[in-house]
């Protein structure tokens, strides 16, 4: 699955048909910003939610942290555990509070 630009991303959530958005960045960093309807889940503790996140293998999920790299870390690691649907936030939330 190709990954999601904050444009792209900004009118589904616009539209009502934004997907599943999962904030790796430290807890701290999501109380200074965060998206909308987004759930917090520091990459170090996304191996141990795996079992709350079963429901979600079917389902479009966007990863995104401060500039993409530790989402892309969680894209693949989510791809390897079966998840069939996860795109990572192009530039992260830099660019998404830019677009």
């Amino acid at each position: 699955m190709t990954d999601i630009t904050p444009t792209e991303l900004k009118e589904r959530q616009a539209a009502g048909t934004a997907p599943v958005i999962i904030d790796v960045r430290e807890t701290w960093e999501n109380e200074e910003s965060r998206i909308a309807g987004s759930q917090n889940i520091p990459l170090g503790e996304l191996p141990g939610k795996l079992e709350e996140l079963e429901d979600l293998k079917e389902q479009e999920v966007v990863v995104h942290c401060k500039g993409g790299g530790r989402s892309a870390s969680a894209k693949a690691f989510l791809t390897q555990q079966g998840f069939q649907n996860v795109r990572n936030l192009v530039g992260g939330m830099q660019a998404y509070q830019q677009a």
